[in-house]
C-alpha cells in the first residue's frame, strides 16, 4: 500500500501544479479552494470510487461523483485528466474560447467525466440524490458522491434536499462539505455563521463523519471508506471535511484572497518551486 501511497502523493502535487499553471494561464479561475480539495480528488478518483474506464453518461454499473461546487474546476479537470478521461495536453486550454474545460463544468461539449453543468451553488445535492434515486430505481448497488463548499450551506435548497434524503432513506449517497471556513467575501463566520455543522445534518437525519485532517491523503482515504461502509443502512452519509483553502502553496493559504485568484508570473513560479514536477506537466 505504501508505494500506491506514494505515487498519489506524488498525483497530489502534480495535480496542485497543474491548478496554478491553469489559472495563471488565463489569468482567470480559482486556486484556493481547488488546492484545498486535491488530496480528496485524488483519493476519490484513484482508490475509493469504483469507476468504468469509458465514459457513459448514464453511468449505470458505476459509482458516480458531482461537483456541486463548480468554480473548483481546475482540481476536478487535471484529476479527470490524470486518471484518463480525456488528454492531460487539454489542460492548457482552460477558460479559453470554444475549449471544453470552461471556468465551470459544462455538459454541452461533452467533456468526459462532467455529467452535470455546476456552479449555480446550491443544486448539486438535488442532483446527487436524483441519481441515487436512480440507481435505487435500476437496482444499481454502486454509490453516488457528491461534493460542496461549506459557503453553499447558506443556499436554502441545501436544507431542502438534505431533509429530502433522510426522509426518503436515500443511504446509497455520500456528500462531503468542504469545511475551509473561508468564501469569496471572506471568512464564512463573518459572512453567515453556519453553526454546527455536522448537529445540523444529524438533526435532519443524517448519519455524520468529520474528517480533520482533510488534506492527509490517507485520512481522506480511510474516512471515505469508512462512509462506504454506513451506507445501506436507511441514512444518507455526510462527511465535514476541515481543509486548508490554499493549501500546498505558503502565500494563498488560510485565507479567501485566492478563492478566485489567479497568481502573477513571479508567484505562479514560487508556487511551483513549492510543488515539483512529478509526473510531468502538459
Amino acid at each position: 500500500m505504501m508505494s500506491e501511497i506514494q505515487d498519489m502523493e506524488a498525483l497530489v502535487t502534480q495535480v496542485r501544479r497543474d491548478i496554478v499553471r491553469m489559472v495563471h494561464k488565463v489569468n482567470s479561475g480559482h486556486p484556493g479552494g481547488s488546492l484545498g480539495c486535491t488530496e480528496f480528488f485524488v483519493a476519490l478518483f484513484n482508490e475509493v470510487m469504483e469507476i468504468n474506464d469509458t465514459f457513459e453518461m448514464d453511468g449505470i454499473g458505476e459509482d458516480l461523483f458531482f461537483l456541486s461546487n463548480g468554480h473548483i474546476s481546475p482540481v476536478y479537470y487535471s484529476v479527470l485528466a490524470r486518471r484518463g478521461f480525456f488528454p492531460v495536453a487539454e489542460l492548457s486550454t482552460f477558460r479559453l474560447i470554444n475549449s471544453r474545460l470552461q471556468g465551470h463544468p459544462a455538459t454541452h461539449e461533452h467533456l468526459p467525466g462532467i455529467r452535470i453543468a455546476s456552479g449555480s451553488l446550491g443544486q448539486g445535492m438535488s442532483v446527487a440524490i436524483g441519481a441515487a434515486l436512480a440507481k435505487k430505481l435500476n437496482k444499481d448497488p454502486h454509490l453516488v458522491y457528491s461534493l460542496h463548499g461549506d459557503g453553499e450551506l447558506q443556499e436554502g435548497q441545501i436544507w431542502e434536499a438534505v431533509m429530502f434524503a433522510a426522509g426518503r432513506g436515500i443511504d446509497n449517497l455520500i456528500a462531503t462539505v468542504d469545511r475551509n471556513g473561508q468564501q469569496i467575501d471572506g471568512p464564512t463566520e463573518e459572512v453567515m455563521p453556519l453553526g454546527d455543522v455536522k448537529t445540523k445534518f444529524e438533526a435532519f437525519g443524517w448519519k455524520v463523519l468529520t474528517l480533520k485532517e482533510g488534506n492527509d491523503l490517507q485520512a481522506v482515504i480511510a474516512t471515505l471508506e469508512k462512509a462506504k461502509a454506513l451506507t445501506g443502512n436507511g441514512k444518507p452519509v455526510a462527511i465535514i471535511m476541515d481543509t486548508v483553502m490554499g493549501n500546498g502553496v505558503d502565500f494563498m493559504m488560510h485565507t479567501h484572497a485566492w478563492h478566485g485568484k489567479a497568481p502573477n508570473d513571479e508567484q505562479l513560479e514560487t508556487a511551483l518551486a513549492q510543488n515539483p514536477e512529478t509526473l510531468g506537466d502538459y
